[in-house]
């Protein structure tokens, strides 16, 4: 394996016998849930078992995003401490409810950490209950929750995207409505199928998004719908994304241990590799690594150069 060097821009870390509550793995397992069955991943996932899924693939950096906790500012103060003692991962994206009451306050002090450099509120909705995380179809164009949204860039927050394809259109005209606030994409949009109808959906969505300059995708996660995927039938889906939103804002995530359920942390980024084989080096430096160092200002980082890199808020 020569991969280029690697900053995973999205995975997870759980402890679940700790204090904190992390309902979907700890409620009983639902066998009807688009994922497919998780038993294998509910059990502790800490960074010494996210090194030895890393493997031989050369991790310099990482980007943990919430993994559903019940209490986020628990979660956010757990991995801000896990990353102070073991240097990963390496920045944090929170979770918070936009639409809660107590949202400002939970920014503020989320802001306040160390290694948080965004928060991600889960906006998936979806006809079928087993896909849907959220009850609210609109949630993203409320008053409330855009008034918390608002919020975000002032602290130097980013906002981590997840939704589904027929809501990118929406999710577009959110970030063009805060030009000032970068969202990250997660799992690439997160297209459930492969016919041509839904992926020319997806393929508008993504497009529409990319169209904002506040916007970076990450591809990632799409084992969680694509089960199982070959190299094959997830290339055409890195390319839409890469062409749309070009290597400087495509950056690569393995989504761990979640990810786990459908490959190896290895054959991922194997899969990466072949998929991008085609691009320059630099196009390819960044999107294993740069892209997701840019978009989370993670500053420098021990034995990876990076072009335009920024550092941390101050």
């Amino acid at each position: 394996m020569a991969l280029p060097p690697v900053v995973d821009a999205h995975h997870h870390l759980w402890d679940l016998h700790g204090s904190i509550r992390y309902p979907w793995l700890q409620d009983p397992v639902d066998p009807d849930r688009f994922t497919g069955d998780d038993t294998a991943i509910r059990v502790d996932y800490g960074v010494e078992q996210y090194r030895a899924d890393v493997g031989r693939v050369p991790l310099k950096g990482s980007v943990h995003v919430d993994a559903g906790a019940s209490d986020s500012l628990a979660e956010a103060r757990w991995l801000d401490e896990v990353h102070r003692r073991s240097g990963l991962p390496t920045v944090i994206v929170a979770s918070c409810d936009l639409s809660d009451p107590s949202a400002p306050a939970v920014l503020e002090e989320l802001a306040s950490m160390e290694a948080v450099r965004g928060i991600r509120h889960i906006l998936n909705w979806h006809e079928d209950s087993h896909w849907s995380y959220v009850t609210d179809r609109d949630l993203m164009d409320s008053h409330t929750w855009r008034s918390a949204f608002a919020r975000l860039a002032p602290l130097g927050l980013s906002f981590d995207l997840q939704v589904y394809p027929h809501q990118l259109l929406r999710a577009a005209d959110l970030a063009a409505a805060f030009p000032e606030t970068t969202v990250v994409l997660n799992h690439a949009g997160m297209p459930e199928r492969l016919d041509p109808d839904h992926l020319e959906l997806w393929t508008q969505g993504i497009r529409a998004l990319a169209a904002q300059s506040n916007t970076y995708a990450k591809v990632s996660g799409i084992g969680m719908t694509i089960h199982p995927w070959t190299v094959e039938t997830i290339r055409p889906l890195v390319t839409t994304v890469y062409e749309a939103f070009g290597p400087s804002r495509t950056a690569f995530g393995s989504n761990f241990p979640v990810d786990s359920l459908y490959s190896t942390y290895e054959e991922l980024y194997e899969a990466f590799d072949l998929c991008s084989a085609d691009l320059s080096e630099s196009e390819r430096a960044d999107m294993f690594a740069g892209t997701a160092v840019r978009a989370y200002r993670m500053g420098v980082l021990p034995g990876l150069e990076v072009s335009g890199a920024s550092g941390p808020p101050a």
